[in-house]
């Protein structure tokens, strides 16, 4: 891939594009709206979906934490009416990444490292993750060359001004991320704290803006205001929904959602820090929300 071609993908992409998501969906209620905004967006041909591991009080290991991701996925489809989707929603990894140069073999990671193949840099595929980054990473371990025929647009790790890298995604498998940020593909990083986390909801404008619109709607608000109150216990609340934005980069059409920055690729270290090194590849970074205006997006697309 030339030099162009390659600061010419690190932007966000014009038209209809094929696109994937890699996603965690049971382990909290942000993937849930994430899933959901990708398969109703206009602009999103969606050629799979894949289910990641994870492991929190919501699961009980990396591959129950797939497992429940999985069939999550299933029921949101259920509730858009896209049975057809179920088709092509595959099972990942049920375990991390052993280490920089070993693979996790997985119906997911399988069929990325395949469909990859049959794009290019001037047409890529449009990889979405929003959770562990360990299917992603074992595609590109399988079949290094998909590298030049994929963007890959990644929630994980803090911005830089947080004092670590110690973010649910990137901790849960520092191997992969180091994986994906060194193998030298066109990346776009959303950081959590400090940039994401301004992508806030509250009970109220759930009630106001998604109760009673369909099927869907009543769900997520549902599953939202639950989860909130759980842990709430009576407090005010917000609750960020982080994994939207990650969707929402590929419709950044004129800068309307978020702003972003070119920069050396960073180099994830196994003490949840980064370190530097100016001679690497370039990669985008965003850098700022713009939460009203992707919300009222959100919300449009969701109850259409």
């Amino acid at each position: 891939m030339t030099h162009e071609q390659f600061m010419k993908n690190l932007n966000v992409p014009s038209g209809r594009i094929d696109c994937v998501l890699d996603t965690d969906t049971y382990n909290e209620i942000d993937d849930q709206f994430a899933l959901s905004l990708m398969v109703k967006s206009e602009k999103c041909n969606v050629k799979a979906l894949y289910a990641a591991p994870f492991f929190n009080p919501n699961s009980t290991s990396p591959e129950d934490g797939m497992e429940r991701s999985y069939d999550e996925i299933l029921n949101l489809l259920t509730l858009m009416g896209e049975e057809e989707l179920k088709k092509f929603v595959f099972k990942g990894s049920r375990q991390y990444l052993p280490d920089e140069s070993t693979p996790v073999s997985s119906p997911a990671a399988a069929h990325l490292a395949e469909l990859a193949s049959g794009y290019s840099p001037e047409r890529p595929l449009y990889v979405v993750a929003i959770g562990a980054i360990t299917n992603v990473a074992s595609a590109l371990l399988m079949k290094p060359e998909i590298k030049e025929n994929i963007v890959l647009v990644w929630l994980g790790g803090h911005s830089e001004q947080w004092f670590d890298t110690n973010e649910f995604n990137m901790m849960q498998d520092v191997a992969a991320a180091r994986v994906v940020f060194g193998c030298g593909c066109p990346l776009v990083q959303l950081p959590c704290m400090g940039v994401a986390s301004t992508f806030i909801v509250s009970g109220p404008e759930l009630e106001y803006w998604l109760k009673g619109k369909n099927p869907l709607c009543d769900y997520l608000a549902s599953h939202t205001i639950e989860a909130a109150a759980a842990y709430a216990k009576g407090r005010v609340w917000s609750r960020v929904i982080w994994d939207v934005t990650a969707v929402a980069w590929l419709l950044n059409d004129g800068d309307r959602f978020m702003f972003s920055e070119i920069i050396p690729a960073l180099i994830p270290q196994y003490d949840h820090h980064y370190s530097h090194d100016v001679r690497r590849h370039p990669m985008r970074r965003v850098t700022f929300i713009h939460r009203d205006a992707l919300m009222q997006y959100l919300v449009e697309t969701l109850t259409k």
